[in-house]
């Protein structure tokens, strides 16, 4: 029979992970492989060349483009300081002479016979590659970067802004259905990765922004407490380079949504580790989910490996999410998946699956209405 193909969302206790570390552009690998790096550790750089700036000499001096070379103090190559003198008119009789300074400190990268113009380039801009995540160097990408595997727990999120940070796991909530306060917050949380529960205020997430937390993690959030937050109306085909000085994912969804037992369960049991967490989201091709990723403490052998793949056999006894109302965020187990096409409240004809929730309750949706939670 044909498999259905659905998202999976993956909160897996343990797991092996590989991530890869790449460059802008080509540069230097600073770690050996084989070799054990921390999260924070840099294994490559590179520096991007810097901006440029064109200086119109011939027209600033009143001189012809073909002349430029007699002006110029500096040659291609050279360096210029900010406000130096870099060319200067011959004058009458050695005086009145007219001087053009370079407006920025960089190097001189051409001197046009054809344009009378200079063009100048700021220095290079340094650039350095974290390795986000503690393990192995599994493999070396000569000139552009390194593989890196882990062994840990991996959760996914629904969404999250916010780029890549490190930050140990704090618990500011004792169940998954509470709401995330400023009360719940103090000065303890600095350089945290705080979990909350169901949900987290507009007030909330700014003072963990103002402690110095790394993160937030709760089941949802309020669409309009993000616009707030953000400052502006952020769009969902992609995230992660917000700079809003702090991480934010949403394990559920928006709204006030309970954070599923499992997940609150395993954040809980891995308080205090060090988590590597990004909030970058992609609901378009390339799918991309926010994470948090917890390396072991022990090399213990990992009992599934992760696939980031974006899809997933579905199967009877599979954990799956509802994705759509009116059954958004439960949760439940597939017990049922009809071959044969079924005809849904829009007059489409669909195929479906049963699904019993944890209160006992079943019900028949469309395929595309839930995702798989991996265990």
């Amino acid at each position: 029979m044909a498999h259905a193909y659905t998202p999976g969302l993956k909160v897996l206790e343990h797991t092996v992970l590989t991530k890869e570390r790449r460059l802008p552009l080509p540069g230097e690998i600073v770690v050996q492989k084989g070799s054990t790096v921390s999260a924070e550790q840099v294994v490559a750089r590179t520096n991007l060349p810097g901006n440029v700036q064109t200086l119109n000499v011939a027209g600033l001096l009143g001189i012809l483009p073909a002349e430029i070379d007699e002006v110029m103090l500096k040659q291609c190559g050279q360096c210029c300081g900010k406000e130096e003198v870099c060319a200067e008119s011959k004058g009458f009789f050695g005086l009145f002479k007219t001087q053009v300074k370079s407006p920025i400190q960089g190097e001189i990268e051409s001197i046009s016979k054809i344009t009378g113009q200079v063009i100048l380039r700021e220095p290079p801009i340094p650039v350095e590659v974290i390795a986000y995540i503690d393990g192995e160097v599994v493999d070396i990408i000569k000139s552009e970067g390194v593989e890196i595997r882990t062994t840990g727990s991996f959760i996914q999120g629904i969404f999250g802004i916010g780029g890549e940070t490190i930050g140990q796991i704090a618990m500011a909530v004792d169940d998954p259905k509470e709401v995330l306060v400023p009360e719940s917050i103090d000065e303890s949380f600095k350089d945290k990765v705080i979990i909350g529960g169901s949900m987290a205020e507009f007030s909330a997430l700014e003072k963990a922004r103002d402690v110095g937390a790394k993160g937030v993690v709760v089941g949802g959030i309020e669409d309009q407490d993000l616009k707030k937050f953000m400052g502006y109306d952020i769009g969902v085909a992609i995230t992660g380079s917000e700079n809003v000085g702090i991480t934010v994912i949403a394990t559920e969804g928006f709204g006030k949504l309970r954070m599923a037992d499992r997940t609150f369960a395993l954040l809980k049991s891995l308080s205090g580790r060090k988590t590597s967490m990004n909030g970058a989201t992609q609901i378009r091709a390339g799918v991309m989910r926010p994470e948090l990723i917890v390396p072991s403490s022990t090399k213990s052998a990992a009992k599934k490996k992760a696939d980031l793949s974006t899809g997933t056999g579905l199967e009877n006894g599979m954990k799956v999410r509802i994705i759509r109302e009116p059954y958004f965020g439960l949760i439940g187990r597939v017990v049922g998946l009809p071959v044969a096409l079924s005809k849904i409240d829009t007059e489409a004809k669909v195929r479906v699956l049963d699904v019993e929730l944890e209160d006992k309750r079943k019900v028949t949706l469309p395929r595309a209405n839930v995702e798989i939670i991996e265990e």
